[in-house]
């Protein structure tokens, strides 16, 4: 079994109102966390080094995929070349479903998430 222990909530942005979101790492039942659970091991050594000034680079990392199951820009029957036309790509042509990408990071903002 895996537990499920709260760390952080925020306001729900796709249901609003008094809807939650609840962000949660994971531990086994033995009490220690789960092998997966990074955010246990981070949270520890920025307190062992609280003295020092943390610098982050976050990115979320998702494949949108089209009705027919092929991811978005790629073209149909085929690979794309190398990964810089689709993989961080910036520019017209390069960059798909970037309305998309766009209400994630405002429903990231509207909730909080920092």
């Amino acid at each position: 079994d895996v537990y499920l222990r709260p760390v952080a909530i925020f306001p729900d942005p796709f249901r609003r109102g008094e809807n939650i979101l609840v962000l949660c790492e994971t531990w086994d039942s033995d009490g220690s966390p789960n092998k997966y659970n990074y955010r246990h091991e981070a949270a520890r050594l920025m307190r062992a080094n609280a003295h020092e000034h943390f610098w982050f680079g976050l990115e979320q990392e998702y494949t949108l995929l089209g009705p027919d199951g092929w991811p978005y820009g790629w073209p149909k029957g085929g690979f794309p070349g190398a990964q810089g036309p689709y993989y961080c790509g910036v520019g017209t042509g390069k960059v798909h479903c970037r309305d998309i990408v766009e209400a994630h990071y405002k429903a990231c903002l509207y909730a909080g998430i920092n």
